[in-house]
């Protein structure tokens, strides 16, 4: 029920495509994992396995926590802003939201039809690289036969971090470089100020028509966060939705010609502005997985370390338009040098 209080009848139909690919390579599915309501915010039930009394993210909840406590090697998932990436960095696990229309969304609860991927979750790169031909549209294997070049995105964007977290992401950065890759910091992103309400301002009007019959009929069984997207949604004119709508494509190209510029494989940034907050009101901040999302690029999340108290951090690996296969083939070796696993 996309972790709402709707009646399940609501969701009645055929599995997703996600699953149905999954049992046909042999996937034995266990079960079903918590979600944040209709996969934005609202909290679910479940915690960090780290430390329960701090949350693990969200939307996707429920997989990454499952994952991180090996109850499954594998998870699904779904990101509109940031529902793979960051609970993964929370979580101390693998994320991979591929690239926008790379997974098929068949038989996915929506919540903004331009900008949800589906994605999954696992415990280390070599998995993903198992995982990803068989959920992947047209997946054409390719070797990582030299490092990449990595850039960090340096400006607006990057400040959002905290200072815990921007001392982890650099300490990341110099087992990156100690280990031969070369890494350039490049300034990107002025206008990301523009490209986050750009963002909230697709999503809004999007999940407001997803649930413009559901609304109707049930607005008492929505939680707050929930009433307010929608109710956002409802106050989007269609020219600002347009005007919106043209932000995907023009952050793609812009990112897209400043790694061809620069030499440039793949971007690297912290996953999350720094570990799981404390309690479970919130699932925390999804600024750092935003622009990634909004412009469709395949993103991998991968562990860089703990905390004092044991809480991970996360980085994130970002690849060009439709080279899915590429960041794949690099993950392991980035994830080597990054000398932590799940």
């Amino acid at each position: 029920r996309a972790g709402s209080r709707l009646p399940a009848s609501e969701f009645a139909g055929p599995e997703a495509e996600s699953v149905v690919r999954l049992k046909r390579a042999g996937a034995l599915i266990l079960g079903k994992t918590v979600s944040a309501e209709f996969a934005y915010i609202a909290p679910g039930e479940t915690r960090n396995p780290h430390n329960v009394q701090h949350t693990p993210g969200g939307s996707s909840s429920g997989s990454a926590a499952a994952v991180a406590a090996e109850m499954s090697a594998l998870a699904l998932g779904t990101q509109t802003v940031g529902s793979i990436n960051r609970p993964a960095a929370y979580c101390g696990v693998v994320g991979f939201k591929p690239g926008y229309g790379r997974v098929s969304r068949r038989g996915v609860v929506p919540v903004s039809e331009s900008l949800d991927h589906v994605g999954f979750f696992t415990s280390d790169a070599q998995s993903a690289e198992l995982v990803a031909p068989v959920l992947v549209t047209g997946w054409q294997h390719r070797s990582a036969s030299r490092k990449p070049v990595l850039a960090v995105p340096a400006g607006p964007y990057l400040d959002k971090a905290s200072p815990a977290g921007l001392e982890n992401f650099e300490e990341a950065c110099a087992r990156l470089e100690a280990a031969g890759y070369r890494i350039r910091k490049i300034n990107v992103m002025p206008d990301f100020e523009d490209i986050r309400q750009r963002h909230f301002t697709i999503m809004a009007a999007e999940a407001a028509r997803v649930h413009t019959n559901w609304y109707e009929r049930y607005a008492g069984l929505y939680q707050q966060e929930s009433k307010d997207l929608i109710l956002a949604g409802k106050a989007v004119s269609s020219k600002e939705l347009d005007d919106a709508l043209a932000g995907p494509e023009q952050l793609r190209s812009e990112l897209t010609a400043v790694m061809s510029e620069a030499g440039v494989d793949l971007w690297i940034a912290p996953a999350a502005t720094g570990v799981a907050p404390p309690g479970l009101a919130s699932t925390g901040d999804s600024i750092m997985n935003l622009p990634w999302t909004h412009c469709g690029l395949p993103t991998l999340g991968l562990p860089t370390g703990k905390d004092a108290t044991g809480l991970p951090f996360g980085a994130q690996v970002v690849g060009k338009w439709h080279e899915d296969e590429k960041l794949i083939a690099w993950a392991p070796g980035v994830e080597s040098a990054l000398g932590y696993e799940s």
